[in-house]
Order: C-alpha cells, then structure tokens, then sequence
C-alpha cells in the first residue's frame, strides 16, 4: 500500500495515501471536540459560517469560486470532531488548499443573523419527518445531561441564545486547544502534497490532546418516552442500550451482532421475523453506533400504530433468541462476509478513504483501525456473540415511540 504518516512541525498528524490512476483527490481536516458546548448548537453554527465568507473571499466569491473549479466542499459538525472536506480534480489540488485554509484562518462569520434563521428553519423542516422527530427524541432521552443529548430539538430551544461572540470563541478554541488531524487521499506527487500541508497549515496553533471534560453516558433504568403527533399514519418505535464503543474489546462482536439482527437487510433477523412473517413492519432495523465516550445500540421499527404492543414483543422475542441460542457457524459466517463485503463497497472512493481516515485519526484509533478491525472480526465466535447480547440488553434501555 502506497501510503505515508508524518507531522507538521506544529505535531498535527498527517496521513496519505496514494490511489493511483484516480482523477480526483480528497482531504480532510477534522479539530476534536473536548468540552461541551457552551450552547447547544454553537458548533454547528461555527461550522456552517465557515464557507460563508472570508477576509479575502465574500460568500458569494467563494461559492463561485469552488464552483468554477468543481471543488465539493464542506463543514460539518459531527458528534466528536468539526470536519473540513474537499473532494477536486488532481490538477487543482494547489487551488483547493489555498481555499482550506483561507477559510480556516480568515473567516469572518459575518452572516451570522442569517445563518441561525436558515439553520433554524431547516431544523424545524426535518423534525417534522416522523422518524426524524423519534430519533431525536430518543438520543435526547439517552444522552440526557450529555453533549451527545444536544439534538435538534435541543437546538432549536436554545438557538437564540447563540451569539456571535459565542462563535468565535469556539473557532478560536478548535484553532488554539485542540487536536488535529488531516488526511489525504488521491493520485498526487506524496513530496509535493507535503510541501503544500505543511505551507499552508504549518503554522496554525500546535496539535495538542487537549484533557477531554466531557464523562461517559450511563442508563441506570428503563425509561420510555412517548411522542404523540396527531397528523402521523405509522408509529415509530426505537429501543435501545449503551455499549462499548470502538476503542473497546467488544468492537468486532457488536458491529456482527447488528448485522445478524438487523443491518443486513432482507436476510436480517428482525426482517425476516418481524417484517416477513408477521407483518408487522414497513421498515426494521438494528443500528451500531460508535462515539468517542460510548456507543449506542438500537433497533428501531415503522408500523401501524395498533402494533406497537406487539412489536414490542417481537423485539424482546428476538433478543431473547440471541441470548439463548448461539447463532449458527453459517450465519456468523455470512454475516462476516456481509461486513466485510459493505466496508469494501463504501471504502470504493477517495472521499470515504479521507474520510475514514481522519476520523479514525481523531479519535485516537490509528490510521490502521480498519484493517486491524477487519482481522478481529474473522476470528470472532458464536459464544462472543451471545455473550455480547447478555452483556448489553438488559433492562436499562430506552425507548422512544411516536404514535398518533
């Protein structure tokens, strides 16, 4: 593998790798997050204003100008990290980092009013989605009193509390007290993207892994927390446990009891249970998601609301069945290759390369974590994957159900 680790002489950690005889290259640039908000939405606010303007481009130049040279690129404020993308052509690698690190050195946030009412509209134009307005219901219940609580609905309670200035002191503490990491992939000279890195980011604030405030989610109870919406045709349920997330030996056996459960589609258990023979589902699934402090694991279904009872049923029948029962040596089987075969599929591009990349980087797991991960899964048993289904569902869950 045609690859290469270094640091900039300010210690931020970079990674490249080379595709050879691909016509676009990716970066990305993502900044940790230590502490908590000091209002629910202020990172997502930051992010946005990032391409909204800088001391040498307006919005409006800017737009243009990534335009014109076909450069995708965007901001984003995940659950662990602020990340900065783009995806352009070879050839206009040397224009695509000018642009990165303008914005990163020269934003001026000055559509900020304008900003927040866009933000707050689109907010509120997807918690009218059904399954939207469940999940956000279910992560504020699960992470309550957690950063990870602060969903949209959070959000938008606290939207108008955001300042400017507010902003800006979170921008100065992404460049000034964090950790960072940059990632690269495409078919470039490895000397000459160096060159260029280390030019244009050299001399930011140094990488530093700053004491992270933030403590580990726990659920001591079960809880349900119930959504009426009057113009809804289906209920939607989701229920759901912490787990060790992917810096913990439990890793590779989760990530296989999903798919056995409920995240390889038509051959999934919950489908071919729930959906297939009895009919109770328009859609069924399970969810695996991994974060820095924890990880959650949740099945969710859409059904009639007269099911919900019985839906219910089905999902403490199915995870009573895993339990008890130790899944076959075929099932496990094909759901390895299952995974296998979905990491190969969505690691076909150098956008989701760089992107997997700097989040394994950000997050402490070593730009190897893929690999290293996929071995582990090829050697994990039936008795591993009982014992994790024992271990996790137990009765300190939540569930959040949306009902008419």
């Amino acid at each position: 593998m045609d690859t290469k680790t270094f640091k900039l002489k300010n210690n931020i950690d970079v990674f490249y790798k080379r595709n050879k005889n691909t016509p676009r290259i990716a970066l990305c640039f993502n900044f940790k997050i230590n502490k908590a908000e000091t209002i629910p939405g202020v990172e997502g606010i930051m992010a946005r204003l990032l391409l909204q303007g800088t001391k040498n481009r307006s919005a409006e130049q800017l737009a243009e100008e990534l335009d014109s040279y076909a450069i995708d690129f965007s901001t984003d404020a995940k659950t662990d990290y602020i990340r900065l993308k783009f995806v352009c052509l070879n050839e206009d690698f040397n224009k695509a980092i000018e642009i990165l690190e303008d914005v990163i050195k020269n934003s001026t946030f000055e559509d900020f009013d304008k900003e927040v009412k866009k933000m707050e509209g689109e907010i509120i134009a997807e918690l009218d989605s059904p399954r939207a307005k469940v999940t956000d219901n279910y992560y504020s219940t699960l992470f309550k009193n957690h950063p990870y609580g602060n969903t949209n609905s959070k959000i938008l309670e606290n939207i108008n509390k955001i300042t400017k200035e507010e902003v800006l002191e979170t921008y100065n503490a992404f460049l000034n007290d964090s950790k960072k990491v940059i990632s690269i992939v495409g078919d470039i000279d490895i000397e000459d993207a160096e060159q260029q890195i280390s030019e244009a980011f050299g001399e930011l604030a140094p990488s530093k892994e700053a004491e992270c405030t933030l403590e580990r989610p726990v659920i001591t109870e079960q809880q349900v927390s119930e959504i009426i919406k009057p113009d809804a045709n289906q209920a939607h349920i989701i229920k759901g446990w912490l787990t060790q997330t992917s810096s913990e030996e439990d890793y590779p056996a989760l990530l296989l009891l999903n798919i056995i459960l409920g995240a390889s589609g038509l051959s999934s258990r919950l489908f071919l249970e729930l959906r297939d023979k009895k009919g109770l589902a328009y859609v069924v699934r399970s969810c695996y998601e991994p974060f820095l402090q924890c990880a959650d694991f949740y099945i969710y279904i859409a059904t009639e609301p007269k099911n919900i009872e019985v839906s219910l049923n089905g999902f403490a029948e199915e995870i009573e069945k895993i339990k008890t029962t130790p899944v076959s040596e075929e099932e496990l089987t094909n759901a390895k290759n299952n995974l296998i075969g979905k990491w190969a599929f969505s690691n076909e591009t150098n956008s989701n390369q760089a992107t997997l990349y700097a989040h394994y980087g950000i997050l402490g797991l070593g730009f190897e974590f893929k690999q290293q991960t996929k071995e582990k899964v090829k050697t994990i048993t039936a008795e591993q994957i009982q014992q994790c289904a024992i271990k996790y569902f137990n009765e300190n869950s939540i569930t959040s159900i949306l009902k008419p």
